[in-house]
This record gives structure tokens, sequence and C-alpha cells, in this order.
């Protein structure tokens, strides 16, 4: 398992940045790597709630996820894949005066021969997710 973090401030209340980011269907608007994302299962977005999503990066794919955790206004969590990857996702909020720290932390489970890449792996997809989450800053405070 490698974990890595990514940490910014988006300058909106923090209802907002929760709201949008509970609402998994956005993700493709920020996130260049994915394409669709669709709730399976039925009901309000809380603990269990399903979601399949089309990735287009680094190769086309469908993966599916989970919500495990949900603390409106603080914090998010999934279980899933993040391409060929089984992955927990954390959003972790907090309201400052200038809008909302968020704070994102990715486990990744690395299997087989990407085991031994894992160092450069990880700064890869580190990277990646810190472009996607500044396209969420910008999105949020525009």
């Amino acid at each position: 398992m490698t974990t890595f973090e990514n940490t910014l401030t988006i300058n909106r209340p923090i209802a907002d940045v929760f709201d949008y980011l509970a609402h998994f269907e956005n993700v493709p608007v920020w996130n260049y790597a994915i394409t669709e994302t669709t709730q399976t299962s039925d009901g309000p977005v809380g603990v269990g709630t399903r979601y399949r999503q089309t990735r287009s990066i680094p190769e086309p794919a469908t993966e599916e996820f989970e919500v495990s955790e949900f603390q409106p206004l603080r914090r998010l969590q999934v279980r899933g894949q993040i391409g060929p990857f089984p992955a927990v996702v954390s959003y972790d909020l907090e309201s400052i005066p200038t809008g909302t720290r968020l704070r994102n932390t990715v486990e990744l489970e690395l299997r087989g021969p990407l085991r031994l890449a894992g160092p450069v792996v990880t700064v890869k997809v580190k990277s990646a997710v810190a472009a996607n989450l500044d396209t969420l800053r910008k999105l949020l405070e525009a």
C-alpha cells in the first residue's frame, strides 16, 4: 500500500465544496481521466452508495466504487479502483476564513509488476491528482 496527500485552499464556503464533491457525477468535469460517472444504487448519496465510471486514461476501462464514509461538511471517502489499482480516496474539508481547506488522501494497493515501480507510479499519480484538484478549485472559484 502506498499513500499520498494533496492539500489546497478553495475560496468557496465549505457547504459548496462538499455538495459539489458529494455529487460524484461531477467527477468527469474536473478529472481529465474520467469520461462518465453514474450512480448505480438507489437513494440519496451516503455510506454504501455505489457508482460506475468510465476512464479514458491510462487506458479505457470501467471502474466501480462505493462511498465508505459520508460526514456532511467534513469528510467523504470512497473505495474502489483508480485505473489498475484498488484504492481508498478521502476528502477531508475544513472551514477557514478564506473558504475551505481540502485535504485529499489516496491509498493505492500496488500489485504485481507495478509494485516494483511503486515510487515512480506514486509520483505520477500524485501529480495527476494535484492537477485534477486544481481544476476543481478553478471551477468552484469561477
